[in-house]
């Protein structure tokens, strides 16, 4: 029989698959986007995405500066500064370790400074748990930092290297935090198609901060004190970021698609079996696993209930998605995180959705708010159930409670 052999050309084109986790997914994306500078300081779930990279090094597949910091606070430190002198960075953390940096998140933005960091998302103590949550990202919500979730180690590899494109693009210059669900995702391993280096290359041109370069031939100030001179006018420039983020975001996903051949739709939010629902479930990450499973057997039983995943959730593409739930009789927000003493006492993306719902014409359908799977518990399939049916029961004009707590013990 004879044997088909490709040309050398087309193998140059060809994707290979590997089984890696969603931690070491991300890895390979600062690899194959050569990034220039890592930082690194262990803390779980995040450090297997430091020890595969430190791998990658010390093998020879990867060049790059890796320094290991002493505290999460030096690490966000260093790559902001080394992103300033014209480096592309990388580095990240989890639950407190996230915390402890604050001091450096909060200013990042400001500088406009493109780093991507990754959030394995985890429980802040105390009590100590490992188990994910999402309040160590939503931290920085307000900050002007771009923040996104996934569900899969292959979404991860991709939208890595889009958050590089999307925060490098010169009319962003923000940093964009990537958050990974902790265990679920950081440690579990998928089949996952990596690109070649060529696609990388023709997706991700290098990283140029123009006259924003901190050199000693172009003689710039960074973080200068101002008061109340100019802080006002420099957050104003800094909303103005926020104003064209989607536009940029669009472009890069149709970009990505054009050189990938992976189409991820609308960048924002994915939908799932909602052609014809009466209700929708919405929530981020990994619960999209167990509430999809839930979901197809429901749909078994004739019940017509759908799915909404949000992906960015900063940018928060408000009229967007208020359009799209107005399609639907009840909506039920699903929580992974807490916001003590919010409207309705509900979770962080139950509050922001209503909010998005507000404004415009239209019926606004009651958006209930259930909190599930924190530290992370499964989100269990009789756990969506439950969530649906109470939905359900809202959309059928009988009065809930606007926020629940879901698979409590006791």
């Amino acid at each position: 029989m004879a044997t088909l052999t490709m040309p050398v050309e087309q193998k140059k084109k060809v994707e290979q698959e590997a089984l890696i986790t969603g931690a070491e997914a991300i890895a390979v994306a600062c690899k194959l986007a050569n990034v220039d500078v890592v930082t690194a300081y262990p803390i779980r779930p995040y450090d297997t995405v430091m020890q595969y990279i430190s791998q990658l090094k010390a093998d020879g597949e990867m060049d790059c500066e890796y320094i290991v910091a002493e505290g999460e606070h030096s690490q966000f430190e260093i790559v902001k500064h080394a992103s300033v002198c014209g480096a592309r960075v990388f580095c990240g953390s989890s639950g407190v370790g996230w915390m402890y940096a604050m001091e450096a998140l909060t200013v990042t933005p400001a500088l406009r400074v493109p780093m991507v960091a990754m959030v394995g998302n985890r429980a802040l103590d105390d009590p100590g748990a490992f188990g994910v949550e999402h309040n160590d990202a939503l931290a920085v919500r307000d900050l002007g930092w771009q923040l996104v979730w996934v569900n899969s180690a292959q979404e991860a590899l991709d939208t890595a290297l889009i958050a590089y494109r999307v925060a490098e693009d010169r009319r962003m210059f923000v940093p964009i935090a990537l958050s990974c669900d902790g265990a679920f995702l950081t440690h579990s391993q998928a089949l996952v198609k990596i690109p070649t280096q060529e696609q990388v290359k023709e997706f991700l041109p290098p990283y140029k901060r123009g006259d924003l370069l901190l050199h000693p031939d172009n003689v710039i100030s960074v973080a200068p004190q101002v008061n109340e001179d100019w802080v006002m006018e420099i957050r104003r420039q800094n909303f103005e970021v926020t104003e064209r983020a989607c536009d940029v975001i669009r472009e890069v996903y149709a970009d990505f698609e054009r050189i990938f051949g992976r189409k991820y739709g609308n960048p924002f939010f994915e939908e799932y079996m909602t052609e014809d629902a009466e209700a929708v479930l919405l929530g981020m990450g990994t619960l999209s696993t167990p509430v999809k499973v839930a979901i197809r057997k429901m749909r078994e039983q004739g019940q017509k209930i759908g799915f909404v995943r949000l992906r960015w959730f900063r940018p928060f593409a408000g009229d967007e998605l208020a359009k799209t739930l107005r399609r639907f009789k009840a909506v039920g927000i699903i929580d992974r995180d807490f916001s003590f003493g919010s409207p309705h006492l509900s979770g962080v993306v139950a509050t922001e959705v209503r909010s998005a719902m507000y404004p415009g014409d239209g019926a606004r359908p009651p958006v209930l708010g259930f909190i599930c799977g924190l530290g992370g518990r499964e989100v269990t399939l009789p756990d969506v159930v439950k969530m649906s049916e109470i939905t359900f029961e809202a959309a059928k004009g009988k009065s809930q409670p606007l926020t629940q707590w879901i698979g409590l013990r006791g």
